[in-house]
């Protein structure tokens, strides 16, 4: 069987977004009350700013981390569970309704296309109280796949 070298590609923030708009499975990492982590796989996707965007509810404890600690680490990873992965650090915000209405319209087409029936969507949003988390990419390391070291 032949060896699977390990890759570690350094990307622009240009090239980072190319790489994370077609994947949307995530881990959403934030700190708790005493500094310790708190990870949430998530489904997540890119605004038009080159935010990373995640659909939740107010009162879950990604949410009242971000709140506390405005600041998240989010793992995008491929379909292909040995495939490519970055991790991405940054300023983190949470945005309620009636503010996060539009946002979580652009996160579900970013994540999953076009609705078929847009007004529904909205009243389910607002039904349900979710709330938009916002990542900002700032710093990321290289898009990198696991394996062998290179040498």
């Amino acid at each position: 069987m032949a060896r699977k070298i390990a890759t570690a590609d350094v990307v622009d923030l240009s090239e980072l977004l190319d790489f994370i708009r077609p994947r949307h499975r995530m881990v959403l990492t934030t700190f708790r009350a005493g500094e310790s982590l708190q990870s949430s796989p998530v489904t997540g996707g890119v605004d038009g700013q080159g935010r990373i965007v995640v659909a939740s509810y107010p009162q879950r404890a990604k949410a009242a981390n971000i709140r506390r600690r405005p600041r998240a680490s989010v793992v995008v990873l491929s379909d292909d569970f040995n495939g490519p992965y970055v991790q991405v650090d940054g300023p983190a915000e949470v945005v309620d309704l009636p503010e996060a209405l539009e946002g979580l319209v652009e996160y579900f087409r970013s994540v999953a296309g076009e609705h078929p029936d847009w007004d529904e969507y909205r009243q389910a949003m607002v039904d349900q109280r979710k709330c938009l988390i916002r990542v900002t990419p700032q710093q990321w390391g290289p898009v990198a796949t696991g394996g062998f070291p290179p040498q």
